[in-house]
């Protein structure tokens, strides 16, 4: 597992896009598409800000989203609305390059099965693996929507998630642990200081189920 450690979210967030764009142009330089899964919460908000002030050449990029709650995209619950609002709406990429959960079906379980075969068709059912899943984490240690009472559910690809406050669709770790690279990002020192206590507890916490080998924790020190 590899840690970059920066003191201020300035100078994490400009690691990053200089991380970013260099694996950006190696992938097109091989004529391939570079698949970037998005996270929620608040955590990214500045970094989405940035990126889109940055020199990105998002034709070559395709957007995923790595959980959603099962809301209207229009509400300020969605994380397809965050990530929209302070990112997508600000940068040039072609629609047909956007691939958000559906959550306009009856059934959640739907939801899931629609996003499943997305993905599926993305890749040509061949390996689905992403280039970069961006992951936050909450204070009890969860990833995407994949929760400690939930981490059973990691065999699956994507699954739902029943919450009190909302339920949710989201990738599970079996599908974030194909990806090419898994990037950790810790924001502030509550969130560096909470991960180096979690890291300790074992499996039953879903982020030390990271495939090490391919994680990047972005940290303020």
């Amino acid at each position: 597992m590899k840690t970059i450690k920066k003191r201020t979210e300035k100078s994490l967030i400009k690691e990053f896009i200089l991380n970013f764009e260099r694996d950006v142009v190696e992938k097109k330089k091989k004529n391939k598409r570079f698949s970037l899964v998005l996270t929620g919460g608040r955590s990214p908000i500045k970094l989405y800000r940035e990126l889109a002030k940055s020199g990105v050449d998002w034709s070559n990029v395709d957007l995923f989203w790595g959980d959603e709650r099962y809301v209207p995209h229009s509400s300020k619950n969605s994380n397809y609305k965050l990530a929209y609002d302070n990112l997508i709406k600000k940068i040039k990429i072609n629609k047909k390059n956007l691939y958000p959960i559906n959550i306009k079906k009856k059934l959640i379980s739907e939801c899931a099965k629609n996003y499943l075969s997305k993905i599926k068709k993305y890749f040509k059912n061949e390996n689905m693996s992403f280039d970069c899943f961006l992951l936050g984490m909450g204070i009890d240690g969860h990833v995407a929507s994949i929760f400690p009472e939930s981490i059973n559910i990691k065999k699956k690809l994507v699954t739902t998630i029943r919450k009190k406050d909302f339920n949710r669709i989201s990738m599970s770790l079996k599908i974030i642990n194909k990806s090419q690279k898994i990037i950790l990002w810790l924001n502030n020192k509550l969130k560096t200081g909470r991960y180096n206590q979690l890291k300790f507890k074992g499996n039953k916490i879903p982020v030390n189920n990271l495939d090490k080998r391919k994680t990047v924790i972005f940290e303020i020190s």
